[in-house]
């Protein structure tokens, strides 16, 4: 009995810690793991009232942006970038979810680029003043969602920014 109480215990602890990463009123819009199980997920309200940047290693978000949840999708930019023609023309489909804090940006990137016939998913952290980026690229095998949700969206500001 002690121990199938410990296994609940457990379990339901774990269960707590991955519903920090997607509450109960929001809906995913894009997720993955990277391959240091590190978890990044980009979520909305189900009204729509908000958006929110999450990553972190599964028991802890070291980073959730915004705090404040007034005016969340002004606090974001998107920029995309569509340029057909198959491999003859190099043709390439980026998109780019980003926000800043302090001297550092932060950019959720998907970019297809028909040459390699791949997709790539990741976030790269750009520090501001010594130009330098870092890349944090997804496990391809377990994304969620796509940052094409944003393409259309008018609740969130267009960049004009690429990353690539």
């Amino acid at each position: 009995m002690k121990q199938v109480l410990i296994f609940i215990v457990i379990h339901l602890s774990f269960i707590t810690h991955a519903q920090n990463f997607l509450h109960p009123n929001e809906q995913l819009i894009f997720g993955f793991e990277n391959q240091n199980n590190k978890r990044l997920v980009i979520a909305k309200d189900k009204n729509e009232t908000y958006l929110v940047y999450r990553f972190g290693s599964k028991d802890t978000i070291e980073l959730e942006y915004p705090t404040n949840k007034t005016n969340a999708w002004k606090k974001f930019k998107f920029s995309n970038y569509l340029r057909g023609g198959g491999k003859k023309n190099d043709a390439m489909d980026l998109k780019y979810l980003y926000f800043q804090i302090d001297k550092y940006k932060y950019v959720v990137y998907q970019e297809y680029i028909a040459e390699k016939n791949t997709t790539s998913y990741g976030i790269k952290v750009i520090n501001l003043q010594t130009k330098k980026t870092t890349v944090i690229k997804a496990n391809e095998k377990n994304v969620k969602g796509s940052l094409h949700f944003f393409t259309n969206k008018n609740t969130i500001e267009k960049g004009n920014e690429l990353f690539k």
